[in-house]
């Protein structure tokens, strides 16, 4: 039976229409390590293996980590996942989302 970090990590990749290969190569893992995770009893994937996996799942850590069996992302989730991408923007990207934002604002 698997962990709720499997159930997780496949449900998130399933809805993200992800295939173990596409995640495999988004985490430097092999196709086995991630099958292992999301189908075997004990999963207990490095830190370093989790950050990558929650991020190219657009996800935080934490969610993944969570022991609830709650499969879907609350929205706060997502919004940090959001967050830490937008950080990693540069300069010029972020001042387009902002205007962006600022153009949907107008419209109400």
């Amino acid at each position: 039976m698997a962990t709720s970090i499997g159930k997780k990590i496949r449900s998130r990749r399933n809805e993200l229409e992800m295939s173990l290969d596409q995640l495999a190569k988004a985490t430097g893992s092999s196709k086995g390590y991630l099958w292992e995770l999301e189908n075997r009893e004990k999963a207990n994937p490095s830190t370093d293996k989790l950050i990558k996996i929650a991020s190219a799942l657009r996800v935080t850590e934490e969610f993944l980590l969570d022991r609830s069996t709650e499969v879907d992302p609350e929205t706060g989730m997502l919004d940090e996942a959001f967050f830490r991408r937008y950080k990693q923007l540069d300069t010029r990207a972020k001042k387009k989302v902002r205007q962006f934002l600022d153009f949907w604002d107008d419209e109400d």
